[in-house]
């Protein structure tokens, strides 16, 4: 059942309830101490007085007055003699009469006044919790185009308003992110002239507590509030509010933390654009220095031995040079892989295609693809191989071709790797293992970023792009890696690759096996 159709049920507030009370307390009063045969005057005033406080202090002030009247006319026809009439016979009569009409009318009066001032003090109490509210919501907010239409949806939640609207100036107009139940289209030429008259001066009106450039314009038959968005004395905006009534002093305040929230919106802005550009700047740098290393180191070892191979040498000599030349060869054709690799990430150009493939295939194609990264380390595999995946052959030992590679340049010389297998309902895991020094507490945070090399036992040689291109192809197919330490010493890197399975009963001919890692 909806709100209103819930009102609709009650027929009277309590407040409803209470007015009829009261003078039918008046009435009881009047009936007890005439009927009671209780004739004293004082006695008689001070319960009527009673109720009408009471009346005072609950009910609105009309209640409180018309309750004393009426009262006054009862006390005086059935309590002053002569009894039964509305003359007076005793002038003292007249001055308790006046006397008593007095007290109410002051009383009620007062009454009305004190809760007038607490309503005033909840009102701006509430207004005080909203602002606070508000403020802590801008504190969470983000940057951008939508942290403006996010700033108004709290606005209109936070002060339940019907349309607020954040109408900044552009070249081409005007630039509003709005929320609300009730949009309010705001004409440019309305906003024009709020926005001059706001950009003019700066003064400050001391009974409405707000600053001047509120402009109240009536908009599809409700009235919308402008209220002028300052960034110091600088307008930057107008602030549009409908809904429920806000004294001017709340608006003024509340455009002040809207104004506030913009700021420091662009700020983050400009900060995202500096971090990014300055990351950008780094991200060059690191790439030129591993690429000034990881191409020096071979093209001088290339050289070398192209020098040496002139010269007359013996064959077994002449055979350890060519085997140098070719093996630097490989070395510069895999740095050159992984660039164009991470460029393709980089673009959005790597795409999944998924085939049957046994388990162990995926890894023999890994291990080709790194074997002389891996010359000296024995690989252990561990799990079933033998299974049947349907995944992209081709990402999978990509990554984990990227995983044994460095494994092999952290582990200690002729130290063994593991690769265990897990089949699961629904992924094939692998997990390789190396006996280097593990990884510190603070570099799991950064293993995967480019150009990231451990700061322990850092390798010979690498770009620091291997397990960042890793993520990137696993992530075209859905799947993930992460790393841990393994007890006993040396880091675990584990693939994740959603996946369907078998048993290895397929025909040959149904089977692709992954000869490639990337085209």
């Amino acid at each position: 059942m909806r709100t209103s159709e819930r009102r609709s049920l009650v027929p009277l507030s309590p407040r409803g309830w209470a007015i009829p009370l009261v003078f039918l307390a008046v009435a009881l009063v009047t009936a007890v101490f005439s009927r009671g045969g209780l004739s004293n005057s004082t006695t008689v005033a001070l319960t009527y007085l009673t109720v009408i406080l009471f009346a005072a202090a609950t009910l609105p002030l009309w209640v409180a007055v018309t309750a004393s009247l009426v009262a006054m006319l009862c006390f005086n026809f059935f309590f002053l003699p002569p009894v039964g009439t509305l003359t007076i016979a005793d002038p003292h009569n007249w001055v308790a009469l006046a006397a008593f009409l007095l007290v109410s009318l002051v009383a009620s009066h007062l009454s009305s006044t004190v809760r007038a001032r607490e309503r005033e003090a909840l009102e701006r109490r509430d207004a005080m919790a909203r602002l606070f509210d508000l403020g802590r919501d801008i504190l969470i907010m983000t940057g951008g185009r939508q942290a403006l239409t996010a700033l108004a949806q709290v606005v209109a939640r936070r002060f339940e308003l019907d349309y607020v609207g954040i109408c900044t100036p552009t070249d081409d107009g005007w630039d509003i992110a709005d929320a609300g139940s009730v949009p309010a289209p705001l004409p440019d030429d309305v906003l024009n002239e709020a926005y001059a008259r706001a950009s003019r001066r700066i003064e400050f009106d001391a009974s409405e507590r707000a600053y001047i450039g509120h402009q109240p314009i009536t908009v599809g038959g409700a009235v919308v509030q402008l209220v002028p968005l300052r960034a110091g004395a600088v307008a930057v905006g107008l602030l549009a509010a409908s809904g429920r009534p806000v004294e001017p002093g709340t608006l003024d305040a509340l455009g002040g933390l809207v104004a506030i929230a913009m700021e420091r919106a662009t700020l983050l802005e400009e900060r995202r654009a500096a971090e990014f550009a300055h990351q950008r700047e780094e991200l060059q740098s690191a790439l030129l220095a591993s690429l000034g290393h990881d191409l020096r180191t071979p093209l001088t070892a290339i050289r070398v031995a192209a020098s040496n191979l002139q010269g007359t040498l013996p064959d077994e000599d002449r055979r350890e040079q060519a085997a140098l030349v070719l093996s630097e060869v490989e070395r510069l054709t895999r740095l050159f892989q992984n660039i164009l690799e991470m460029a393709r990430i980089d673009a959005g150009a790597v795409t999944a295609e998924q085939r049957w493939v046994h388990a162990g295939e995926l890894i023999e194609v890994a291990r080709e693809l790194v074997a002389p990264a891996l010359a000296g380390h024995a690989v252990h595999v561990t799990g079933d191989t033998s299974a049947l995946v349907r995944l992209d052959p081709r990402l999978t030992a990509s990554a984990l071709s990227h995983l044994l590679e460095n494994a092999a340049q952290y582990s200690p010389a002729g130290a063994d790797i593991d690769i265990a297998v897990g089949i699961g309902p629904a992924d094939l895991t692998l997990a390789v293992a190396d006996r280097g020094p593990g990884l510190a507490p603070a570099e799991h945070a950064h293993v995967f970023d480019r150009f990231y090399r451990g700061q322990a036992g850092k390798p010979r040689e690498g770009t620091g792009m291997g397990l960042s291109i890793a993520r990137g192809l696993l992530a075209a197919e859905g799947g993930r890696v992460w790393a841990d330490n393994r007890p006993g010493g040396g880091a675990v890197f584990t693939i994740a690759v959603p996946a369907e399975w078998r048993q290895a009963s397929m025909s040959a001919a149904d089977l692709q096996p992954p000869t490639e890692a990337m085209p």
